[in-house]
């Protein structure tokens, strides 16, 4: 793709171009020497995708586990010979610092890794005990997964939605972001480079306003098995009563209203360092960010003046991915001021573009403030400050969300008996909120969605079980 000015689509091992230009969409982000335009599917396009992973199912699924273990080792060395290169696309299609784009990277070689180890092991069958005869439980790939990716993680996010689909003995198609889209078609081209068949992962993107159009089409199709899907609650919804009416299950990982809970034994100085990086890494646009702190009045004051100290240092004020983005954080921070909450800002902090939004922490949030209630998705974190630990508890069992949350304290056993009250997919004791690692699985509660990526969670997730009876 060094020459092109248009991204393509990737169908049963080709690049595709509409020769017409048709609904080919403007890259929001460009940079420099980048592409301009990306290629959207349409209609007949998305059909051919399904057709040709359909096409490509029989084959891949009778693929030995050896084979597909090696196959991923050779994906995750080509990712590390190009890693440099997605990194730098990736940079500047989304606007985040080299230390994001290292995590990503990082953790999507362990990823592709730890799926390459456990494809032997994983997803096998038992052998049961039943009165007469032999019964054995076995587990089967579905057929053609969707996975729909989102921008802002877009190099772990685009490769967990495929990765453990293939690796069961699935086929996939990989519906990458118009805000990420040279990232996500150089990570469905790594399959193409390191040997995997036509059609075992085809691409596709489209423009906003065919996204209607285009997942009816796929999911829909009889071929397609299942869908996951990582993105916002309010399109999750979306996704999951229409493939609940094509009866096709979904995973679903969604937003998040991610907490820090701040216990009066805690090291403060700990717990500051963890709010803000919690808060700040990637400009707050991480499913896991840090969105409000409790913490008793006892330590409040003293932690606010320590997360301060640590606000009045930064220098820049990052860039989120969209102006609509920019809008909603400001809304959300001039209702919490409108409403008595205090704001503060770095006075360090220079941003030079149109899509700058200074690091910012609001102090005396409230349940009467929208921020308190809806994620920012930003460079912004509140504090609330409750008199007792009950009262804090409280408020954690009112959470719609429940996706990540952490526990800052000296006593271990009093933070493990205070996970146990919090209804969220992870708590990370004396740990920020964002917290991933290929080992484990991820996941939420309630409105961050269901289902569990990552690991052994993450493989069963794309089989299915046939029950099989042996009589004399």
């Amino acid at each position: 793709m060094e020459s092109q000015s248009t991204i393509p689509l990737i169908i049963d091992g080709q690049d595709i171009l509409s020769s017409l230009k048709e609904r080919q969409g403007t890259v929001a982000n460009q940079h420099p020497g980048g592409p301009g335009f990306y290629q959207g599917a349409t209609r007949d396009l998305a059909l051919q995708a399904v057709q040709s992973s359909a096409k490509a199912f029989p084959t891949w699924s009778k693929t030995t586990p050896i084979e597909r273990r090696t196959l991923f080792f050779r994906l995750a060395q080509v990712l590390r010979d190009r890693a440099d290169e997605i990194k730098s696309v990736c940079c500047q299609e989304i606007h985040c610092g080299p230390l994001w784009a290292d995590i990503i990277t990082n953790d999507s070689i362990g990823l592709i890794e730890e799926y390459a180890a456990l494809i032997t092991s994983v997803a096998t069958g038992s052998i049961p005990y039943i009165q007469q005869g032999y019964g054995m439980v076995l587990k089967e790939p579905l057929g053609v997964v969707l996975g729909i990716a989102p921008w802002n993680a877009p190099i772990i996010l685009g490769l967990r939605s495929v990765v453990a689909p293939i690796a069961a003995g699935n086929v996939a198609i990989l519906k990458g972001s118009e805000l990420s889209p040279q990232t996500h078609y150089l990570l469905a081209s790594l399959f193409r480079e390191a040997g995997f068949p036509p059609g075992v992962l085809n691409f596709l993107l489209h423009q906003p306003e065919d996204a209607p159009e285009i997942f009816d089409v796929l999911i829909t199709h009889p071929a397609i098995k299942k869908c996951n899907f990582t993105g916002s609650t309010q399109v999750g919804r979306i996704i999951a009563s229409q493939a609940a009416m094509a009866l096709k299950p979904v995973l679903l990982e969604l937003g998040g209203k991610n907490f820090t809970v701040v216990l009066d034994d805690a090291d403060l100085d700990l717990a500051a360092r963890e709010i803000t990086k919690g808060a700040f890494l990637n400009n707050g646009q991480i499913c896991m960010s840090t969105d409000m702190v409790l913490a008793t009045t006892a330590v409040a004051p003293d932690l606010e003046a320590r997360i301060l100290a640590i606000l009045r240092e930064i220098e820049t004020a990052p860039m989120v991915i969209s102006p609509a983005a920019k809008a909603k954080l400001a809304m959300l921070v001039s209702d919490a001021q409108d409403k008595g909450a205090r704001i503060h800002t770095p006075p360090k902090a220079i941003g030079n573009t149109p899509q700058s939004f200074p690091p910012t922490v609001v102090t005396g949030l409230t349940p009467a403030m929208k921020l308190y209630e809806i994620e920012s998705f930003g460079p912004v974190v509140g504090i609330v400050s409750l008199e007792t630990e009950e009262q804090i508890v409280s408020v954690i069992q009112q959470a719609k969300y429940g996706l990540s949350s952490s526990i800052i304290s000296r006593n271990h056993y009093r933070a493990l008996e205070l996970a146990g009250s919090i209804k969220a997919g992870a708590v990370h004791i004396n740990s920020m909120t964002v917290h991933d690692e290929p080992t484990l699985p991820h996941g939420g509660y309630g409105d961050s969605g269901w289902g569990r990526f990552g690991a052994r969670w993450g493989l069963e997730e794309f089989v299915q079980t046939k029950v099989v009876t042996l009589h004399p």
